[in-house]
């Protein structure tokens, strides 16, 4: 029975994980431009132009999907944060390292494009909201983590201090889905509730839901890349990786 059991940790170690990333990255990636191809699709050129907003609402299909990531991925990072914390693994501080810059950039444009949205709904580029004063918390929070783990030379020192603000920083990420709800504030509240169901129209939610599936594989194809190229920073004095070079230059 018990060679039967799944190994769960067969995949913790940099040198078992590198070639799967390997495997899973171009094929996530491909699925993100499919998937993001049909949602751009669906959102510009077939979604009915809203009534109150005119055309320029389209940019949901971009600021939501986005927004939505910008916690995912923080969320992520906290998970990768413990699991290094807890059980000292060199793979999690890699992983929490390769998903952060993709979170800070997710984070950017989710302020970005709310300032466009924003302009014509509220007549201004910014006010202090508490949703987008706590997305721009998000921002710092990412920006921070990257700064602090590229200030310490050691590399496992720098994936410890980094891990423990993702940790702490990760509390803000339910202020931020839950400022609309617990104060008085500007923001509209969720179009799409799992509660609820969604209050727009099939062909906006299959749009916006589509944009969410292309930014999620996007995610993970280009965090599956960064991790590998810090695999063989890091592991570039072992055995594998100098065979794994050798190989890659006789190939080409």
């Amino acid at each position: 029975m018990s060679q039967k059991m799944i190994h769960w940790f067969h995949f913790s170690s940099p040198q078992t994980f590198f070639p799967l990333a390997g495997r899973l990255w171009p094929l996530c990636a491909a699925l993100a431009t499919a998937l993001g191809l049909a949602g751009l699709w669906l959102g510009l050129f077939v979604a009915p132009t809203d009534f109150q907003q005119g055309e320029g609402y389209r940019i949901i299909f971009v600021h939501v999907p986005v927004s939505w990531m910008s916690m995912v991925i923080y969320l992520a990072m906290a998970f990768w944060a413990l699991l290094g914390l807890t059980l000292n693994t060199r793979l999690s501080g890699m992983m929490t390292r390769a998903l952060a810059p993709t979170g800070a950039l997710f984070a950017f444009l989710s302020l970005w494009t709310g300032a466009l949205w924003g302009k014509p709904m509220w007549g201004a580029w910014w006010v202090w909201d508490a949703r987008l004063t706590s997305e721009l918390i998000l921002f710092f929070l990412y920006l921070g983590y990257i700064g602090l783990t590229a200030a310490i030379d050691d590399p496992r020192r720098g994936d410890k201090a980094g891990g423990v603000l993702a940790l702490v920083g990760a509390i803000n990420v339910p202020i931020i889905y839950f400022s609309v709800k617990w104060w008085n504030t500007l923001h509209q509240g969720a179009s799409v509730s799992l509660s609820q169901g969604s209050s727009m129209a099939q062909t906006m939610l299959w749009a916006m839901l589509l944009m969410a599936l292309s930014l999620w594989f996007y995610s993970i194809a280009i965090a599956l890349y960064r991790v590998r190229t810090l695999i063989l920073e890091r592991e570039r004095s072992t055995q594998w990786v100098n065979d794994w070079v050798r190989q890659q230059g006789e190939a080409a």
